[in-house]
């Protein structure tokens, strides 16, 4: 299983490794920003259907999204058949997915205010309770330009938090 942002280094890395596979399927999806999930899968080689799908299958029966999933195969002497092959990466897919560790998705915007030197230590101290991280901080003269990417719940949280005297006019 393989973050989606990793996709063609891993594809890459994988044939440069196993040079003498016989074939390298992957299915991925992927959240587009208009909020449409794309699929993509490759049978590399395989009769039509019996590779990329039944791993594509897995991820969509799992509701997996931002990831892909790759099976390297080596001929071992054995012909599976249609049915075979379909089983066999299928089982592959499940057998990656009981193991691999999964973040739920949430949506996030950026969100960017200003604050006074003297609000740092508050900011931080909300940032850190509400678990955000994702914060980008550019110190200037008179003030601090803030950059957070987060939820829409927890940009809420935040403005709760802060109270209106940080975001009532700053917020972008």
């Amino acid at each position: 299983m393989v973050n989606i942002s990793d996709f063609k280094e891993t594809h890459k890395l994988l044939k440069a490794e196993h040079k003498k596979a016989n074939h390298i399927v992957y299915a991925l999806r992927k959240l587009e920003e208009n909020g449409q999930i794309f699929e993509k899968s490759t049978d590399d080689g395989e009769p039509k259907g019996c590779g990329g799908m039944p791993v594509l299958a897995r991820l969509r029966g799992e509701n997996i999204i931002n990831s892909a999933t790759f099976v390297v195969r080596y001929f071992g002497g054995i012909k599976l058949g249609t049915g075979g092959m379909v089983r066999a990466y299928g089982e592959a897919t499940k057998s990656v997915i009981d193991i691999a560790q999964f973040y739920p998705y949430k949506k996030e915007h950026q969100v960017s205010f200003e604050s006074s030197y003297s609000d740092i230590r508050k900011i931080e101290y909300h940032l850190r309770m509400l678990n955000l991280d994702k914060v980008e901080k550019n110190f200037e003269a008179q003030k601090v330009l803030w950059t957070i990417f987060a939820s829409d719940d927890e940009i809420k949280s935040l403005k709760l938090a802060l109270g209106s005297t940080i975001f009532e006019k700053d917020i972008v």
